[in-house]
């Protein structure tokens, strides 16, 4: 860290430094950052962004996709599912997985297009 990207003295804002802990102390974080971390793997966030094009998959055409075992894409699945991030159906002996809602699209979607604005 060089000494231009820190302040130089230490003085803040009480009164905003106040009403902004207040209003995160509100709120779940901690669930925020949960959710952020099970994207936080490659493979997962492969899982997500194939759930963004096909609206279902199975879990075999997801192994697939990801280049991996089925147990190895199952495993990631659950941790997606554990998140609220996707959900599934069952049809016979097959299991189909789908995003949660939009809302997880869209984060997806942000993020990636964040992320090739920054290339």
């Amino acid at each position: 860290m060089s000494k231009k990207d820190t302040c130089e003295i230490y003085c803040f804002d009480e009164a905003k430094v106040e009403r902004i802990t207040e209003e995160i102390n509100k709120e779940d974080l901690a669930g925020v950052s949960q959710l952020f971390k099970a994207l936080a793997d490659e493979k997962r966030a492969k899982i997500a962004y194939a759930l963004c094009i096909d609206d279902e998959l199975c879990v075999c055409d997801i192994a697939n996709i990801i280049s991996s075992s089925v147990a190895t894409a199952s495993h990631h699945l659950r941790t997606l599912h554990k998140q609220g991030l996707v959900k599934y159906r069952k049809e016979g002996k097959l299991a189909f997985y789908s995003l949660d809602d939009d809302h997880v699209k869209q984060l997806i979607l942000i993020a990636l297009s964040h992320y090739q604005e920054l290339k």
